[in-house]
C-alpha cells in the first residue's frame, strides 16, 4: 500500500478535522431545505499526530483516519501542544483515543538509559502524549494503541520496553524489514479468553510488522494477549473493564480487510456505546 499522509500545520489549542462526516452540525446534517436531519452523531475518535520539528508541523498517516471513517467513526487529528488544560479538554471531548506509531519512547520514561539503536521521538510529542494518555485513562473511555502507541501506554502504566529486539532478543523473527525492503510479516499466537481472540475468532493471525522495540515488563491493569514465535509481546489489553487494545502491528494498513474491520470496528462501536451511555446519564437529548 502506498503511504499517504494527512499533513497539517500545528495550530496550538486546535482540533483538526481530518475526514468527511465532520462538515455538518454536531447532532445532525443539514438537509436540502435548510433543516437538520436526526442522524445520530458518529463517535469522535481523537488521533495522535507526529510532530516534525523541522518545519513545525504535524502529520498523520491517512490509513489511520480512513480506518476510523470506514468503521463509522469521525476521525479528528490532535495536534501536539504544550497546554495541560487543553489536553484535559481533548480527553473529555473525544469518544475514543487512537495512539499512532512513530519513533521510540524515551528510555528515561521507564528508568533506563538509551542504547545506540534507540531513536527517540521529539520531546514535545512525548510530553503531549504522556499527558494525554494519563488524562484520558482517567476517563475510562475506549483506547486503541498501534505500534509505538502500544509502547507509550504500557510505559505510562508503569511498564518497560525492549529497546532493540535484534540485539536484545534475537533475529529469529523479523519484526522490521531492512530499509527499502517490503514490510515484514509474521504470525502471532493469540492467548485464549482474550478480547483479541474473540474479535479475530482465531488462535493465530498473520500480521505486518515495522518495529524494533516491544513491551518487556507489562504495566498495571494490562495483560498479554498475543506473542510472536520468539516470545516478543505483540498485543496487550486492559483488565479494568474498558475497551483497551494495544497491538504492535498496523491493522489499518494490513492486507486482510476482515482483520482491519474487526479491530477498528469493535473500537469505534465501543466509542459509540460509551458516548451513548454518557449522553443518557447527562439527560441530554
Amino acid at each position: 500500500m502506498r503511504k499517504r499522509w494527512a499533513m497539517v500545520m500545528v495550530l496550538a489549542g486546535s482540533v483538526l478535522l481530518a475526514a468527511a462526516g465532520c462538515r455538518g452540525p454536531a447532532n445532525g446534517v443539514r438537509s436540502s431545505r435548510g433543516g437538520l436531519s436526526q442522524r445520530p452523531r458518529r463517535a469522535v475518535v481523537g488521533i495522535t499526530s507526529a510532530y516534525i520539528p523541522k518545519g513545525d508541523y504535524v502529520k498523520v498517516y491517512s490509513a489511520y483516519t480512513e480506518a476510523v471513517q470506514e468503521a463509522g467513526g469521525t476521525p479528528v487529528i490532535l495536534p501536539v501542544i504544550d497546554d495541560e488544560a487543553l489536553v484535559g479538554q481533548y480527553a473529555r471531548m473525544v469518544d475514543g483515543l487512537l495512539l499512532t506509531g512513530g519513533d521510540d519512547v524515551p528510555p528515561e520514561a521507564y528508568g533506563e538509559k538509551p542504547v545506540k539503536q534507540t531513536q527517540t521521538l521529539s520531546p514535545r510529542r512525548h510530553r503531549f502524549e504522556k499527558a494525554m494518555v494519563e488524562a484520558y485513562l482517567a476517563t475510562g473511555k475506549p483506547i486503541l494503541g498501534i505500534c509505538r502507541g502500544c509502547q507509550e501506554v504500557n510505559v505510562v502504566c508503569g511498564g518497560t520496553l525492549v529497546q532493540d529486539i535484534p540485539t536484545q532478543v534475537g533475529t529469529a523473527v523479523v519484526h522490521r524489514a531492512a530499509k527499502g525492503a517490503p514490510r515484514a510479516e509474521h504470525t502471532v499466537t493469540i492467548e485464549p479468553d482474550t478480547m483479541l481472540r474473540s474479535l479475530l475468532a482465531a488462535g493465530t493471525a498473520r500480521v505486518n510488522s515495522n518495529h524494533h522495540q516491544a513491551v518487556r515488563a507489562v504495566g498495571k491493569h494490562l495483560r498479554v494477549s498475543a506473542r510472536s514465535a520468539d516470545g516478543v509481546i505483540e498485543a496487550l489489553e486492559f483488565t479494568d473493564g474498558r475497551f483497551g487494545l494495544l497491538v504492535q502491528w498496523h491493522p489499518e494498513s494490513i492486507g486482510d480487510a476482515k482483520h482491519r474491520r474487526a479491530i477498528y470496528g469493535a473500537f469505534v462501536r465501543a466509542c459509540g456505546a460509551g458516548r451513548a451511555r454518557a449522553r443518557d446519564a447527562s439527560g441530554r437529548p
